[in-house]
């Protein structure tokens, strides 16, 4: 008998000790050693990949399928098709944007049904904390959603409201109760109903109507907040470096509070936006080339926790591209396949390696949202790998991405870093779903 089903070689293999030639090998799907480079061990496959990286698995913890009921502008098979092909074999779907969101159990096993069998890669849940819902999420936290989401202004749907004021406040000490999270679309209404209303081509007249005070006065309210309720905030998708001094300030006090930011907020800056580029518009904005510098010292610094991608994808109408109306165009950039070489491009200019975008991208989101087994090659994990060669780059077209709708502020844009293949627990992702439906504990 052999003692492993596969073994995986590389001289780059990225684990949390550090970046270095070795053996990664794997039973029943499970990493069950992390073996010297030339050991000599059983397997019945070896698999060489050479001078290519071998990455985990990415963790994208801010994913909107969409699916149920706007499956026209995504859905589980497509999302999670496009993750495979960059690197990501874990994603945990935001809880609005379907119909219903997932805001009581019944809703979320409606979307269980929509998932099944229907997956490329993990998939795991997080639901909704909105007004009204309270008596639900406990229910919803024993059912296996790995946190809540909520929104502090409107959220862009109807079925998904704001939670604001007292409401907020009581739901939090009702996570603070449950060991749950609170995952926090931190921007205010206040300071965006003083500012300009967006309209036109302009994308400076865009960025002007969502003033990165929205987001700094949202998080210095989230720390006192979670400074009276003991409850856990994580705030996604931050775009606001002015924050940065807060959060720091949150964690020498000892408070349970993390945060994330995406990709087009460390790639893309909006003084490169070209008028009418719908495709760059999303909320909160990208925003000037300093205020993305300042991001990637927070990353460098250990700040910010993680990078993911919110992937927000829409029918292509929704974008307005006809007109190039930043006022009236959906905002949200669909990114879930270029997460991995759209950061890495941009980290390798700044020196950073290969150990960082680990961190940032696999075991950090993994970490934050609770996924064990998840985020690093380590024994007793599972074997999910992203095969890349870091050195490689490409151009992007939208016409090779796998989600629904392959509009992208990246077209034409190289890319530094080509995913070549993506495995989930042991095995490449081909073209059967092998993906499973994660619930909290138990992933």
């Amino acid at each position: 008998m052999t003692a492993f089903d596969v073994v995986v070689r590389s001289r780059r293999v990225v684990t949390p000790s550090g970046v270095g030639p070795a053996t990664v090998c794997v039973r029943d799907g499970t990493i069950v050693a992390v073996e010297g480079h030339g050991a000599d061990v059983g397997a019945a496959r070896v698999v060489d990949v050479g001078d290519d990286a071998l990455l985990p698995g990415l963790v994208d913890t801010h994913v909107h399928v969409n699916e149920p009921g706007r499956t026209e502008w995504e859905g589980f098979e497509t999302a999670t098709r496009a993750a495979a092909a960059g690197g990501v074999t874990t994603i945990v779907d935001m809880p609005l944007n379907s119909i219903p969101p997932t805001v009581s159990v019944p809703a979320l096993q409606t979307k269980v049904r929509a998932a099944g069998g229907r997956c490329h890669v993990d998939v795991g849940f997080w639901g909704g904390a909105v007004p009204g819902n309270q008596g639900e999420l406990e229910e919803l936290h024993e059912a296996g959603v790995f946190g809540f989401k909520c929104f502090l202004l409107d959220s862009g749907v109807e079925e998904f409201p704001r939670l604001a004021g007292l409401e907020l406040e009581t739901a939090m000490r009702e996570l603070g109760r449950l060991g749950a999270s609170l995952l926090v679309h931190a921007e205010l209404p206040e300071p965006i109903a003083a500012a300009p209303a967006p309209k036109g081509r302009r994308y400076l007249d865009y960025l002007r109507s969502r003033p990165p005070e929205a987001e700094t006065e949202a998080i210095a309210l989230l720390v006192e907040l979670c400074r009276r309720t003991g409850a856990r905030v994580h705030v996604v998708h931050l775009s606001a470096a002015g924050a940065l001094p807060t959060f720091r300030q949150a964690r020498a006090d000892g408070l349970p509070m993390t945060v994330e930011t995406c990709p087009h907020y460390l790639c893309l800056t909006a003084e490169e936006v070209p008028d009418g580029a719908t495709q760059f518009k999303c909320a909160p904005p990208i925003r000037e080339a300093g205020n993305r510098e300042s991001l990637w010292s927070g990353l460098a610094e250990g700040t910010i926790d993680c990078v993911v991608s919110d992937h927000s994808p829409c029918t292509p109408d929704l974008k307005r591209q006809d007109t190039g109306d930043f006022g009236q165009a959906w905002g949200g950039i669909s990114s879930v396949q270029l997460l991995l070489p759209a950061l890495w491009t941009e980290a390798s200019k700044r020196g950073h390696t290969l150990d960082d975008l680990a961190r940032w991208a696999a075991w950090g989101p993994a970490a934050v949202a609770g996924l064990a087994g998840k985020g690093a090659i380590a024994e007793g994990n599972d074997a999910d790998f992203a095969v890349f060669a870091p050195e490689e780059t490409f151009t992007v077209d939208p016409g090779a991405l796998h989600h629904r709708h392959p509009v992208t502020p990246y077209a034409g844009r190289e890319l530094t870093g080509v995913v070549r293949a993506t495995w989930l627990r042991g095995e490449p992702v081909g073209d059967q779903p092998r993906g499973r439906l994660l619930r909290r504990g138990q992933a």
